[in-house]
């Protein structure tokens, strides 16, 4: 099947809010944390929901479009860096979909994928262009990001002399836990270690100096990879989304503070100012910041995708 990856045209008119995708007639296949993955035998259908988590837990306020954002962009960068690796998409159009989910078309619409069934590895590949998040308080502990020197004296978000490549696990539960090379090595293999660290960072500089002609900074990034039947390496999951990103905008970056982002951050700085223990269950969030998550990532989307 040749891959159809042009997402469905979107306007920022607030759609139905989806929370579940329960309604589909087919064996599930798995349940994340915003996608539900639905087994078609060697394929997979892939829906994205408008869930939000934060601190490890769903929030049980959605955020509308958010699903349909997350599978656009992801159809984008997938198409584009297409002839950089495979990657895991058959099909976005609901022609190609099972009859179950094709008489589900309205609810499923802009938000479902057809992918490839692959063997998910068992670590993320994590690109940093930037030191930020984790990687910034790692720094200030130790000098080192995941245990990879660093000059001394930088700043919150400087730009970092080159790239890095920092492996995490990838936990059912809680937070992943970054580690080293030689533990992903440990893991995998040294061969595919090297195979998927040269990976992370091609694609990312491919899709840095892309979102930089856009007026964005892509900050650092996150890819998941797997196995197909033929033991082939696939892109899988979502891809450079702002769940799995951080971007900022370059007409506003200025080392030395922490950027605003074009994703859940500003979901989660509210949450921080609440009397929550950050465990289930989470607390809603109110409609002015439904609202001004919602526009982030519509943002995002806007200016990558020039839509």
């Amino acid at each position: 099947m040749t891959p159809a990856l042009d997402a469905s045209p979107m306007t920022p008119t607030a759609s139905p809010a989806l929370i579940q995708a329960d309604f589909l007639p087919l064996p599930r296949f798995r349940s994340g944390k915003v996608r539900e993955l639905y087994d078609l035998g060697d394929a997979l259908l892939m829906v994205a929901t408008d869930r939000i988590s934060a601190f490890d837990c769903i929030l049980p306020t959605p955020i509308p479009d958010k699903g349909r954002l997350l599978t656009a962009l992801s159809a984008f960068w997938f198409k584009r860096l297409e002839g950089l690796a495979d990657h895991h998409v058959l099909s976005c159009d609901a022609a190609d979909f099972p009859a179950e989910a094709r008489a589900c078309a309205d609810q499923l619409a802009g938000r479902a994928m057809l992918v490839r069934k692959t063997a998910p590895l068992p670590v993320e590949c994590v690109a940093r262009g930037y030191l930020a998040g984790s990687a910034w308080k790692d720094y200030q502990r130790t000098g080192r990001v995941c245990g990879l020197a660093l000059p001394p004296g930088l700043r919150e978000a400087d730009r970092l002399p080159e790239p890095l490549f920092t492996p995490a696990t990838k936990a059912e539960s809680g937070h992943d836990e970054n580690i080293s090379l030689e533990r992903m090595a440990d893991r995998i293999g040294d061969e595919l270690t090297k195979r998927l660290r040269d990976l992370t960072l091609t694609l990312y500089a491919a899709a840095a100096e892309y979102a930089e002609s856009r007026g964005l900074i892509l900050c650092d990034t996150k890819f998941e990879f797997g196995l197909d039947a033929a033991g082939r390496l696939v892109w899988i999951d979502e891809a450079l989304t702002p769940d799995s990103s951080r971007y900022w905008d370059a007409a506003l970056y200025a080392p030395g503070r922490s950027p605003a982002s074009f994703d859940k951050q500003f979901a989660r700085d509210y949450l921080e100012t609440l009397d929550w223990d950050k465990r289930p269950p989470a607390p809603a969030l109110p409609d002015a910041i439904v609202e001004a998550t919602r526009a982030r990532y519509w943002e995002a989307y806007r200016r990558l995708a020039g839509q």
